[in-house]
This record gives structure tokens, sequence and C-alpha cells, in this order.
């Protein structure tokens, strides 16, 4: 096991620059997800660290040692890809193995690694089958154990649920929860999928355009986010974001929108009267309430447990989510009013959180 040191990396392919001077720090045994759109850099970043993608600038440590011109084979990581990668003639024995046999080590030693992986991801069953014969979740469970076998520093995981279902997902994602518990080696994990990072991290990097924007506990960043982006691009359905201006209403303070709905506010917005902000509030803190309707049903989204309502509030669409069933129909004229205690205020050019 080992930490993983990231001091002002910088990547850039000729005129253009991936990455702007990301510095973060995985702590030995820590689960840490790397989160954000398409083309926000996480995965480069994760090739930089397995020495896949040479570093144009700054410094990559694994434990002690600098690692930025050696080799990947030494570096001690193990890379699960999410392609799988596997030799399609080689059996699952033989594919978990052959990384070690490249190593020379002995059929003693490559025997006792190769079972033991097998016994932490059930595959004994299924070691002499060949990768067209398992199913994509087992192909996946073949791929962590040819890494586990290696007994790496440190392991990283490159979206490698992209290609599963819905269902299988979730089992995998509790897999991989469970192979960290048990082995309590330090894992970078890749993902565009925020419920992922949600459900797995021990810490969540959020990243957009090669830049960190906020690093910290899954509940944390939930809770606090430091901008706008953040704020929406964590949780599901996403946080209403509604833009106005900041008024004086006596005992109360609004917001009001651009099209004159009035939103309330928590006292301490009163340092921001007058000002243009942006209101951020989570669509569990939209109530549907009593009194004259100011809201129309938009949709409606059924999910079993919860029920997801979209509705158009002036010239804003915004979701609310309730935990039981609706008995009304699209195009229903209701009443709706947010938390204020529970509502954010960002800073509209900036996106930054005013306090």
């Amino acid at each position: 096991m080992a930490s993983v040191t990231i001091r002002n990396a910088v990547k850039s392919y000729g005129a253009m620059q991936v990455l702007h001077g990301v510095s973060l720090e995985a702590h030995d045994g820590e689960f840490v997800v790397l989160v954000g759109p398409s083309g926000c850099g996480k995965s480069t970043l994760l090739r930089m660290i397995a020495g896949l993608e040479t570093i144009t600038d700054g410094q990559i440590a694994i434990g002690e040692r600098v690692v930025n011109e050696l080799e990947p084979k030494e570096r001690d990581i193990a890379m699960v890809f999410q392609s799988y990668a596997l030799y399609p003639h080689m059996t699952v024995r033989d594919n978990m193995a052959f990384s070690l046999k490249l190593s020379r080590r002995s059929k003693a030693e490559i025997a006792v690694e190769v079972n033991r992986a097998a016994e932490i991801l059930a595959l004994a069953p299924l070691l002499e089958r060949y990768p067209r014969q398992l199913s994509g979740g087992q192909r996946q469970r073949v791929a962590m154990g040819r890494a586990i076998v290696r007994n790496p520093a440190v392991f990283l995981f490159d979206e490698p649920l992209s290609n599963l279902d819905a269902k299988l997902r979730v089992q995998m994602r509790g897999e991989i929860k469970s192979l960290h518990a048990r082995l309590n080696s330090t894992m970078i994990y890749v993902t565009h999928d925020q419920m992922e990072a949600m459900t797995m991290a021990d810490r969540i990097v959020v990243m957009r355009s090669g830049k960190i924007e906020q690093i910290g506990t899954p509940l944390d960043i939930y809770d606090n986010p430091a901008n706008s982006f953040v704020a929406s691009f964590i949780g599901s359905p996403s946080m209403n974001l509604i833009e106005g201006t900041v008024e004086d209403r006596g005992a109360q303070v609004v917001l009001r929108d651009r099209a004159g709905v009035e939103w309330t506010l928590p006292a301490r917005a009163r340092a921001h009267i007058g000002r243009d902000v942006t209101l951020g509030v989570r669509p569990e803190h939209v109530a549907i309430t009593e009194g004259a309707s100011n809201a129309r049903i938009d949709n409606i989204e059924p999910t079993g447990a919860d029920t997801h309502v979209q509705v158009d509030v002036g010239s804003n669409i915004v979701t609310l989510v309730r935990h039981e069933r609706l008995d009304l129909p699209v195009g229903a004229e209701i009443s709706v009013r947010n938390d204020p205690d529970r509502s954010m205020l960002f800073c509209p050019s900036s996106g930054e959180r005013l306090t």
C-alpha cells in the first residue's frame, strides 16, 4: 500500500493544455473517486499516474518515490480498464496468471496468488472457462483478479462499470467496495457517473476543464458545494438553479426571479439585498403546499419509492422529489415553495458559493 501525491500536474498536447496545475493526495488505503463530465481530464490524470501518459510539468509520487520518469511496470500499480482487456484464447486462470508469468514467478507462487484472488472474487468455479463463456460482470471480476494477483501498492480503475447494465453496475459497485475493505489498498477510481462517486468514495474529486473544482467526502460535497457547477453535477435529480435579485420584504428576504416569482431566502441573505444571485435548491427541498397556485405540473416521473415532478414556475422548470405517489395529472395547477434554510446562493458570473 502507498499514498499517491500529485503536485501541480500539467498535461499538454502541443499547444493544447488539458490539465492545469492539478494537486491531489490520495492517502494510504483511501478510496478516491475522480468524477466529472466527459473531457474534463480525469482519465488523462489517471493514465499519468499509471505512466501511460507522460507528465508535461509537475510531479507524481507513489509512496516516497517520484515516478515521473518510471515505466508503468516500475510503478507498482495495477489498472482495471473499461474494456476488460482479457486475452480471449486464455482461460480465466491463465488471464489472471499472465503478468506473474512475465515476472518469472514460480508456478507455486502463481498458483497461490491466483487461487487467493479467485477466492476473494468468487471466481474459483470459473478458472477453466474462457472469456467468451463469461457474463459481463464475471469478465470484470477477472480483470480485477488480474490486478489483485500482483499485490500492487495502488489500484487504478478507469470507468470499469460503463459497459454493464444498470442492475449489474449496482452489484459491481458493492463488490468493488467490499474488495477495498478486504484489501485495504489505495484505490483511485474514474467515473462520469456521480451516483458511483457518491456510493463508493471515501473522498470525491470533482473535475471540470482540466481543473479540480472541489475535494471532499460525498456528503460534504452534496451538502456544501463550493460552486454552482459542483452543486448541479453532484446529486440526482440535479439541483434547481434559479436566477434573480435579492429583495427585502421586512420580516422576510426573498429572491424575485426573472418572471417575478418570489422564493423565500434565509435571514443571512440580507447581506446580499439588491444583488443579482443564483438560488440553488435541491429537489427534495421543494415542497407542494397549500395556497394560491404558482406552478403548473409539466412532467411526472414515478420511480417506485419516489416521484420526480417537473413544474413550470414562471420562466423556470423546477424539479421536486416526493417520497410518495402523486395523484395529480400533468397540467394541474399547484403551489410550491422552497425550504429557505436548505437553500443556497451562488454568484451568477463566477458560480462561487455566497456565504
